[in-house]
């Protein structure tokens, strides 16, 4: 079996989590083959239902998650953390807990999480429907019991309305709240940035510095080791050598060998979403870079792959001006708060 194979094998059942883990571990990293970088897909997307969300369920999962009534306090919303103008990201290293004390963890930017079959840092969600009630429900977060969820939100007539109109069920409850918010979600997609259209045969697209940082990237840097595909992930999970307690995958397998990796985080519009890492201790794409190029953290858990790289001043600007590329020009809409 080829180690893609393997790799994908981790997600056909929810039930073989941890002996997927151990197949991971049996794969030399060293041997891991980079799948091809490309355009995402739109077909290659899978629904629940085997068929895209209407219109109408985008629209209202959109609602709410702009909506503050999502949170017990009526104080913050999903796109308190996941601010669009920020690449669905925060801009902090932490986001405020619900007490207002540091998260364990960076928030994650949101797009092209339509392609992904594992959620969250260490892995521990596998559908897009948990992952979108996960940190409303979280005492950190929103704090939102889902029992006084459903019951404020049938308490809006918009609501009442539009659950009724997209679900035909005038009970607004968990699993169709979680149904329109993956359907946001996934409409949350970057597609046509300048290194798409480089792709698409325009190698004009790409500017000198970012043609050799795409060369550096699949090279000398060796960023595609882990960072490939259409996605720019190979939805694994690694250690970097960052000296914390947070044992990430290892903590949710109960797997010591897997103590403080991580999911690989996609690249597309990553310029947007600063600061970067698990803990969000990399203020920017030049530190991140660095943070490599010096061999990562100091921790003795790091992967193999994650070693001194000898790059040069211009060989860092022109990683940076790739990784610029891969930036799309997305517009999103906030919509009107329902009534």
């Amino acid at each position: 079996m080829s180690n893609k194979a393997k790799r994908d094998k981790c997600h056909l059942n929810e039930h073989i989590r941890f002996a997927c883990a151990l197949i991971l571990l049996s794969v030399p990293l060293t041997s891991q083959a980079a799948a091809p970088l490309a355009t995402p897909d739109v077909d290659d997307i899978e629904y629940p239902s085997d068929e895209a969300p209407s219109a109408a369920e985008v629209k209202l999962g959109g609602q709410l998650f702009f909506d503050t009534r999502l949170s017990l306090k009526n104080d913050r919303s999903c796109a308190s953390c996941h601010n669009p103008d920020l690449g669905f990201g925060d801009g902090l290293r932490k986001s405020a807990s619900s007490n207002d004390t540091p998260l364990l963890r960076h928030t994650p930017s949101l797009y092209n999480l339509a392609w992904n079959q594992v959620f969250s840092w260490d892995g521990a969600i596998s559908s897009l429907e948990e992952q979108a009630l996960m940190p409303v429900v979280a005492a950190a977060e929103m704090n939102m019991p889902i029992a006084k969820l459903e019951k404020r939100l049938n308490e809006v007539p918009g609501y009442r309305k539009a659950f009724l109109a997209v679900y035909n069920d005038a009970d607004i409850n968990k699993s169709h709240i979680a149904q329109a918010l993956a359907a946001y979600l996934r409409t949350l997609t970057s597609t046509n940035s300048v290194f798409d259209a480089y792709l698409a045969g325009n190698k004009q697209a790409l500017s000198p510095e970012a043609t050799r940082g795409l060369a550096l990237f699949e090279g000398k840097a060796q960023c595609n080791q882990c960072h490939d595909g259409p996605n720019f992930s190979d939805e694994s999970f690694h250690s970097l050598g960052i000296d914390d307690s947070d044992l990430g995958r290892g903590g949710v397998l109960k797997e010591p060998s897997l103590n403080h990796t991580f999911k690989t985080p996609g690249l597309r519009n990553i310029s947007r979403s600063a600061p970067y890492m698990h803990d969000g201790s990399q203020p920017s794409l030049e530190s991140v870079i660095r943070f490599y190029n010096d061999g990562g953290g100091p921790a003795n858990h790091k992967d193999k792959l994650v070693k001194k790289l000898d790059l040069s001043e211009r060989d860092i600007a022109d990683l940076i001006a790739f990784l610029g590329a891969l930036s799309s020009n997305e517009i999103v809409v906030k919509p009107t708060a329902i009534k």
